[in-house]
C-alpha cells in the first residue's frame, strides 16, 4: 500500500545514485573540510563562518539540494599581557590550554520529497609535538527526516493508505555521533572520521527496527599536501578522500588546486563514480568566496543536463592578529 514511500525512502537513504551514499556530499568540502571530519574544529587556531548552498541535477524540478551553514573556532591561550596580570592578582584563575576546539553545524537536505534538517555540536582538542598537530574531536547530532507523499504519488491511488493523506507529513527525529582524528602540519593534513555511528533508523506508522529504515556509517579518509617555494606567489595542492560504508560501498576523489597569494585558486577533481568537477575562488580580506561545477556521466546524465552547483562563502577571524607571538596561537 505505500509502495511509492518505499520507492523514494530507497531513492534517497541510496542517495546521490552514482554514489551511493545517504550523506550530503559536496565539491568543496577541502575549503571546510570540517563539515566531514570533527577533528577540523579550532585546528587552524582561527574562527571561521561558512555557508555552503548546493543545487543538483539542475533543470530537473526535484533534484537534490543541500544548504548547511558551519561554525568553527579554537579556544586560544591567554595574552602575555593577561598572564602577567594574573600573575599579580592575588585571585588565582584558571587559564585555558589553548587546546580545546569548539564547533556548530546546521544543515537542510532535500531530495525530492524527502527532508532531513539537523544541527550538531562540536568538542576537538588538539595536541601539538614537534611542528606537528594531533588533533581528535567528536560531534553529538539530531535531525528530523520527513517525507511529504500524497495520495497521487502511490503506485495505485485508489487505495487508502493511512500513511498517505493529503496534507499530511511523515517526520522522524533521530539522535547521532561523529567521530574524527587529524594529523597537521604547515603544509600537510591527513584524517580519518565515521558518522552515523548509531545508525539511527527511521520507522513510520507500525513496524519494527528489523523493517525500519537505517543509515549505514560512513567512512572518510582525506589527506593533501601544499606545494610552495619559499617566497613564491604560486603554490598547488594535490589532495585525495576516499568514502566507504560498512555495505563496501566506495568513492575516490582525486583533486589538485593552484594558488596565487593564498588570494585566488582554481581547482580540479575526479570523482570515480563519475563525475567531474571544475572550481575557482577568491579571498578578500577576511572574506572568502568558493564555485565549484560539476559534471556526471552514465545512467544519471538523463537527470544532469544542466549539471550540479555549488556556491560557497565564508568569513575568517583572528588569522592576522594571531601571528603575533604574544597571542601564543597554540
Amino acid at each position: 500500500m505505500i509502495k511509492r514511500i518505499y520507492i523514494v525512502l530507497t531513492f534517497t537513504f541510496i542517495g546521490l545514485v552514482a554514489a551511493a551514499q545517504q550523506q550530503p556530499i559536496y565539491s568543496q568540502y577541502m575549503m571546510n573540510p570540517y563539515l566531514i571530519n570533527p577533528a577540523i574544529a579550532g585546528y587552524q587556531g582561527i574562527t571561521d563562518f561558512n555557508l555552503t548552498a548546493r543545487e543538483q541535477w539542475l533543470g530537473y524540478g526535484e533534484g537534490p539540494s543541500t544548504y548547511a551553514l558551519s561554525g568553527q573556532t579554537r579556544v586560544l591561550k591567554t595574552s602575555f599581557r593577561n598572564r602577567n596580570r594574573m600573575i599579580k592578582s592575588r585571585v588565582r584563575r584558571r587559564r585555558p590550554s589553548g587546546r580545546v576546539g569548539f564547533g556548530g553545524y546546521v544543515f537542510n537536505d532535500m531530495n525530492g520529497r524527502i527532508r532531513r534538517t539537523g544541527l550538531q555540536g562540536t568538542y576537538a582538542y588538539h595536541i601539538y609535538v614537534r611542528d606537528i598537530q594531533f588533533s581528535a574531536g567528536v560531534s553529538l547530532s539530531a535531525f528530523q527526516f520527513k517525507a511529504d507523499v500524497s495520495p497521487s504519488d502511490l503506485y495505485n491511488p485508489g487505495i487508502y493508505d493511512a500513511l498517505v493523506q493529503e496534507g499530511k507529513v511523515n517526520a522522524d527525529f533521530s539522535p547521532d555521533a561523529n567521530v574524527g582524528f587529524l594529523v597537521s602540519g604547515d603544509n600537510f593534513y591527513g584524517g580519518f572520521s565515521a558518522t552515523s555511528l548509531f545508525q539511527s533508523s527511521i520507522q513510520f506508522g507500525i513496524g519494527n527496527s528489523e523493517s525500519a529504515y537505517r543509515l549505514v556509517r560512513h567512512y572518510y579518509m582525506l589527506g593533501g599536501y601544499k606545494f610552495q617555494e619559499r617566497r613564491s606567489d604560486y603554490a598547488f595542492e594535490p589532495s585525495m578522500m576516499l568514502t566507504f560504508t560498512e555495505r563496501l560501498s566506495w568513492s575516490l576523489d582525486l583533486n589538485a588546486k593552484a594558488y596565487y597569494k593564498d588570494d585566488y585558486w582554481v581547482g580540479l577533481s575526479f570523482r570515480t563514480t563519475g563525475t567531474a568537477i571544475a572550481m575557482f575562488g577568491m579571498n578578500y580580506q577576511q572574506f572568502y568566496f568558493g564555485y565549484a561545477f560539476d559534471y556526471s556521466w552514465g545512467d544519471i546524465t538523463s537527470f544532469n543536463n544542466l549539471g550540479s552547483h555549488e556556491i560557497m562563502v565564508g568569513m575568517r577571524l583572528g588569522d592576522s592578529a594571531r601571528r603575533y607571538r604574544w597571542l601564543n596561537r597554540f
